[in-house]
């Protein structure tokens, strides 16, 4: 899973990408420190894995990761060259969601790029430079199908929809905004349009509006309001907070120091989960003598294509798959004690996958 990391210049989005993938992205206080783009992979926390690991008594463990993409901070008039231009927005085309990070704390020592602290201006100039951009893809796109659609008439029907998209962004509205069918969804997004792509604001507050989720902060309250009409998730997180958390060694001294901040879990944390739950995603697990291993899937996916996720043949030769819940594995203690308790099915290719499953593939190549 990629996501990528846009906002404004100095809303401490460079910080938070050092914080949560310790890649050492320079920082500054200044716009355009970020001039070409990081990327760093995070590991997904899953504390199931660590307990699987002593059950098979296993020599490696292996979790699912997330890419992180933190591009240059953009500015108003991006898309036409304005900042370190148009290029910047070509490296998130790819990701599957973007994290917006925006400013929502005072600070008369951190300069704004537009001079005050206002998260939906701000989140408007993003996005208004996403759908500018977007709008020069459609309007390539459009002409291109526009002069096949003269020889071929079935492609006049791509057209037409093409035109509607293209009115919705006119209307300075994001794609992700459309009622659209399974197939239609289906065809935007092989257009890789930014606006169409789903949305996480990561609000980044000061260490006092931490605890509470910013419930006492009117920019968090403002961000979420603007938030739900787009179907986007909202996170509190304090970029400098993360920033000493990554500077901790061990897991327990990071446990220690959120609990004294009042905190259950980091930013990353929070953006992991609501990765998760904003593109529909959940993991499956692996377990055996050689690895304990995490496969992050679609809600929904069948057996096969989930075994396929491992290596193609899998899906091809597809057999069966010898699957027992987490939960009732832990419970009988082993996996013998499972099979012989009844709780180990074989399940077929029309199965669809829980969280946490536990699999052994059967597969014929």
């Amino acid at each position: 899973m990629k996501l990528g990391i846009v906002g404004l210049p100095n809303v401490g989005k460079s910080t938070l990408f050092n914080a949560i993938t310790q890649a050492g992205a320079e920082s500054a206080n200044y716009p355009f420190c970020t001039i070409e783009p990081n990327v760093g992979v995070v590991s997904v926390p899953d504390e199931r894995l660590e307990v699987l690991r002593e059950m098979y008594d296993c020599k490696k463990v292996v979790p699912t990761a997330i890419e992180f993409c933190d591009i240059a901070g953009l500015v108003r008039g991006a898309s036409k060259g304005e900042g370190l231009g148009n290029k910047f927005l070509s490296h998130i085309r790819e990701v599957d969601a973007i994290v917006h990070v925006v400013r929502c704390f005072d600070d008369p020592n951190v300069v704004h790029v537009d001079g005050s602290v206002d998260p939906l201006r701000d989140i408007e100039t993003i996005n208004l430079e996403l759908i500018f951009s977007d709008i020069e893809i459609l309007e390539r796109r459009i002409l291109k199908s526009g002069k096949a659609a003269k020889a071929d008439k079935s492609i006049a029907a791509e057209v037409e929809f093409l035109k509607e998209i293209l009115a919705v962004l006119e209307e300075n509205k994001s794609v992700r905004t459309m009622d659209l069918n399974d197939d239609k969804r289906e065809f935007v997004d092989t257009l890789n349009l930014l606006t169409s792509k789903p949305v996480i604001y990561a609000t980044n507050v000061c260490e006092d509006d931490l605890a509470d989720e910013g419930e006492n902060n009117e920019y968090v309250h403002k961000v979420r309001e603007f938030a739900s009409d787009e179907n986007a998730e909202v996170v509190v997180v304090c970029a400098q907070i993360e920033a000493e958390i990554a500077e901790l060694e061990s897991e327990e001294e990071k446990q220690e120091f959120l609990e004294s901040l009042g905190l259950e879990q980091s930013g990353l944390d929070k953006l992991i989960k609501s990765s998760y739950s904003l593109l529909g995603l959940m993991s499956y697990l692996t377990a055996g003598v050689q690895e304990v291993r995490a496969w992050t899937i679609t809600i929904g996916t069948k057996a096969p294509q989930a075994a396929g996720k491992i290596h193609s043949d899998m899906e091809k030769g597809f057999i069966r798959g010898e699957i027992v819940n987490y939960k009732d594995l832990i419970e009988c203690g082993s996996i013998a004690n499972a099979r012989e308790k009844g709780k180990v099915r074989l399940e077929g290719k029309e199965y669809v996958m829980q969280d946490g499953d536990v699999v052994n593939w059967r597969f014929n190549v």
